[in-house]
């Protein structure tokens, strides 16, 4: 089999996910808590892991309802000529794509859209889905909940530059001289695929 370079996680993953699927299907109280005894040993091996606290690995799985599934970050890369669009989150004081989880009731590209314009004060327009990416196949840190990232090409079409709740900073950067980025939510690779993309808008969409 396989290995992945953070397998434990996987099975983390894996084992809460048949925990929840459990404790959302079964009626056998016996079945129940063996279900819940499941989510306890893989809240324990995330914290082992993470050195996160227990009962906040253990919080956020016991918050999730229904049968598990990933959840969807969407990005959007803001390019002119060789210059790309970032923001400096506030949670970790590094440089982003703007976006972010999406929201119900909107497709991915309108949680773009609302995304650049809570975080840049720009409003754009989406040109292109350039990208869909498991997270765990990439090299951001070994982070929960498992997700997907989409990743668009957009143009602006108005608004003026401003920061947000969630940002300090909003810059255009050459795509040679990119500053520390957070690399849970994008990584340099991801950024030369923007430009890849960009010059080239007739390629197909990469994936996995």
């Amino acid at each position: 089999m396989l290995r992945h370079k953070h397998q434990w996680l996987l099975w983390a993953n894996e084992i809460q996910g048949i925990s929840q699927a459990g404790l959302t299907y079964a009626k056998d109280p016996f079945d129940l808590q063996r279900y819940q005894r499941l989510q306890q040993l893989a809240a324990e091996m995330v914290a082992y892991q993470s050195f996160d606290a227990f009962e906040k690995i253990q919080q956020l799985f016991a918050s999730e309802k229904h049968y598990l599934t990933p959840k969807l970050d969407v990005r959007v890369a803001i390019i002119q000529e060789e210059n790309i669009l970032l923001v400096k989150e506030i949670s970790d004081g590094k440089w982003s794509l703007p976006g972010g989880w999406a929201d119900v009731n909107e497709s991915p590209a309108e949680n773009g859209i609302k995304e650049v314009l809570e975080e840049t004060g720009l409003q754009v327009a989406i040109t292109k889905l350039f990208a869909l990416f498991d997270k765990l196949k990439h090299t951001h840190p070994p982070e929960l909940p498992h997700a997907y990232k989409a990743f668009f090409l957009g143009e602006i079409i108005g608004g003026e530059i401003k920061t947000s709740i969630e940002t300090t900073q909003v810059q255009f950067f050459h795509k040679d001289e990119l500053p520390v980025l957070s690399i849970n939510r994008v990584t340099p690779a991801q950024i030369a695929l923007a430009f890849t993309h960009y010059q080239n808008k007739t390629l197909a969409t990469d994936f996995d």
